[in-house]
């Protein structure tokens, strides 16, 4: 057992056999229930004595996903109020180590996902000499619905809140509190992309890695108005804080989830807003996009995966049934003339079907090109693609959304990876992606040469792990003013 002294009390972790030290379920906040329900978040209670912090405290109330995504993305759900807490991993569990610290922020479409899974165990930067740190934050509507007389993006509050705990304690635990990376996938990442600009984050991180998210999903306050209407409604309740704090959980979870299965079904604009596009009824809100530009003061390092939208695609057998109408008014949606755009997506992918080059097109409106523009808004960045093909659903999943993970946290025996990995998943691909992350988080460099719009060099994580000019050159160029 090892046992670190914080401002607000001491911890007591577990060390495994290499070292590494752990310490977990550790509050950075007051419980968000009772009347601090749909509040900012509050600081937590110091405590007396030392605090337990072997196991994993409760998780941020969501529902299970809905299969099969239930059986191939990480997630966990540990009952209990006090579920503003983080975990820590470190190889130097002592003041004044200053090592570099990485905080994770785990994706889940801000409804699901927990910084407790198995899959973001963070032994494997520490044992790289970098402190790791993973976090739950508010979901679904406790983190994320719109209402009046209440802060919005409460679940970007709790973030914020976690960061400047970690200014104030992570010493303790041999961290640098000047030299923090948050790193984050898809909500996690577009979570980032938001904190970027906002006040109140500045300055608790230097730099910051997107993976599978940047700064262009967020619900304007009118849809984000729409949706928590629906949402009292299918509940009967007034869309109002006291209101839906006196629904039980137990029934508000699932109207959350049928909520968004509702949307899948019926995408009417009228209904959801622009949340019809990426199907996503919590999510941050805000008057507009903002790309943070050169100013913000922080290191990026931004990418997507070659078939992201295989993922939703694939395991649900969408894919075969995408007709050629389907494809046409979906391509138009996203903004694209299906007449222009079509033709250049099939040039480069020959016999492919409707439903291969519906999630072409989706993967590039949903990932690629928002982290192209978050990299051209601040020079300096670094662009990678990740495009390992998994085997698994006879190969169809492609390098689909969420397969970096494993890689990134080098992690591939992990169980809860294997439904998507495969077997025999590269390790030598898992060192270069992990190794490039803990490179960019201890010097600011992951190892290939920053992005611009000249050359637009993008590191492509792949059996050759090379590097590309301005990759799908003339399908990004469809975007240019769209997206």
């Amino acid at each position: 057992m090892t046992v670190c002294v914080t401002a607000l009390g001491a911890v007591r972790g577990s060390t495994s056999p290499d070292g590494v030290a752990s310490f977990l379920g550790v509050p950075y906040a007051a419980p968000p229930f009772g009347p601090r329900r749909f509040r900012a978040p509050a600081p937590p209670e110091p405590w007396t004595g030392v605090r337990d912090a072997t196991a994993y405290g409760p998780t941020a109330p969501h529902a299970p996903y809905a299969p099969p995504f239930d059986a191939l993305v990480p997630d966990d759900v540990i009952p209990g109020e006090d579920c503003l807490n983080l975990n820590i991993w470190t190889p130097a569990p002592e003041p004044g180590a200053g090592l570099p610290v990485m905080v994770w922020l785990h994706g889940g479409a801000f409804s699901n996902g927990a910084g407790s899974a198995s899959a973001y165990d963070g032994s494997a930067f520490a044992r790289d000499g970098v402190v790791c740190v993973t976090l739950n934050y508010r979901l679904g509507a406790d983190g994320f619905l719109h209402l009046p007389g209440v802060p919005d993006n409460r679940g970007l509050l709790d973030q914020v809140a976690a960061l400047n705990w970690i200014r104030a304690h992570i010493a303790a635990f041999g961290g640098d509190p000047d030299q923090v990376t948050v790193f984050g996938e898809s909500a996690g990442a577009m979570s980032i992309g938001v904190l970027l600009s906002t006040g109140g984050a500045r300055g608790l991180f230097r730099r910051a890695i997107l993976q599978s998210g940047a700064c262009h999903h967020f619900l304007r306050p009118a849809s984000a108005a729409r949706i928590a209407s629906r949402l009292a409604t299918k509940l009967g309740v007034e869309p109002a804080p006291d209101a839906f704090a006196a629904v039980p959980l137990t029934d508000l979870l699932p109207a959350q989830a049928e909520l968004r299965a509702e949307m899948g079904a019926r995408p009417d604009p009228a209904l959801w807003g622009e949340a019809v596009l990426n199907i996503m009824p919590f999510e941050p809100v805000a008057a507009d996009l903002a790309l943070p530009g050169p100013d913000c003061g922080v290191d990026l390092l931004i990418g997507s995966n070659s078939e992201e939208y295989r993922f939703f695609l694939v395991p649900t057998e969408r894919l075969e049934t995408v007709s050629e109408t389907a494809l046409r008014a979906g391509t138009a949606a996203y903004g694209l003339d299906p007449d222009q755009a079509l033709p250049r997506y099939r040039a480069t992918r020959p016999g492919a079907t409707p439903g291969e080059l519906l999630a072409a097109v989706a993967t590039d409106w949903f990932y690629r090109i928002p982290a192209i523009r978050l990299a051209e808004s601040v020079p300096g960045s670094y662009l990678y693609e990740f495009a390992w093909r998994s085997p698994r659903f006879r190969a169809r999943l492609g390098a689909c959304h969420t397969l970096e993970l494993a890689f990134v946290f080098d992690r591939l025996q992990d169980p809860s990876y294997g439904p998507i990995l495969g077997d025999r998943p590269p390790q030598d691909l898992a060192d270069s992606m992990h190794g490039a992350w803990v490179s960019f988080a201890k010097t600011g460099d992951p190892g290939w040469p920053t992005y611009d719009t000249t050359t637009r060099t993008t590191k492509v994580f792949a059996a050759d792990r090379a590097l590309r000019d301005d990759p799908r050159t003339e399908e990004r160029r469809l975007w240019e003013g769209v997206r």
